[in-house]
């Protein structure tokens, strides 16, 4: 059994998820590249490691558990925009999942970093920006689904919202202090949300400058 079979298998065992679009995704994904050399040993257990500059790569649970919900009822065909690339990790899950992934990081150095590592890995529909994703990629929207993986306090910033088409969704752990609740926000004709509530999970802050 392979290192990803082994993480997957973990997964679905102790957290009884049932996402086979994902873990086929997650499959493809060689989370080792994705992780400082030091903890290659651990890339493929269920936790979150340290990356550069103070952040980290999510747990592969949590990553799994993100996707699914943003893939209910969207389309492969669709195009998505990530919030807080860090290493890139959910990022090429996610090009597995949909036709474009535009995702926006704004500390340079892992910007600039998981750049280098998308293409030198060949994922070609992965588009990267440096930048403050409050303000998310104008030029590139409306986006069928928005995931944002860093602590949102409260709300989801307004250009996210209206950067999201009618139907489309937005999946992001927001809340006041560390521990945030997971939200997947539809986007109703209206211009509203239907918000649905998901558990409880640990993320770094949300950054606004750098």
């Amino acid at each position: 059994m392979s290192d990803s079979a082994e993480m997957i298998r973990q997964i679905r065992k102790y957290y009884r998820l049932n996402a086979l679009a994902v873990f086929s995704a997650m499959k493809k994904v060689p989370r080792e590249k994705f992780v400082l050399p030091s903890y290659v040993h651990l890339a493929y257990s269920d936790n979150a490691l340290p990356i550069a500059c103070g952040q980290t790569i999510s747990q592969p649970y949590t990553v799994c558990f993100m996707s699914h919900l943003l893939i209910s009822g969207l389309k492969k065909r669709d195009k998505v925009l990530e919030i807080g690339t860090g290493s890139g990790y959910q990022a090429a899950v996610l090009s597995y999942l949909f036709k474009e992934v535009y995702t926006i990081e704004i500390i340079g150095r892992l910007a600039k970093e998981a750049r280098k590592r998308l293409k030198r890995l060949d994922y070609k529909n992965i588009f990267v920006r440096k930048g403050n994703g409050e303000f998310g990629w104008e030029e590139a929207s409306p986006f069928d689904g928005v995931i944002v993986t860093a602590g949102l306090y409260n709300p989801v910033p307004i250009a996210l919202r209206e950067q999201v088409r009618v139907g489309g969704r937005i999946i992001a752990p927001v809340g006041e202090g560390e521990d945030k609740v997971m939200l997947r926000l539809t986007k109703l004709k209206s211009g509203e949300f239907r918000k649905e509530k998901f558990g409880i999970f640990h993320f770094v802050p949300f950054v606004k400058q750098s």
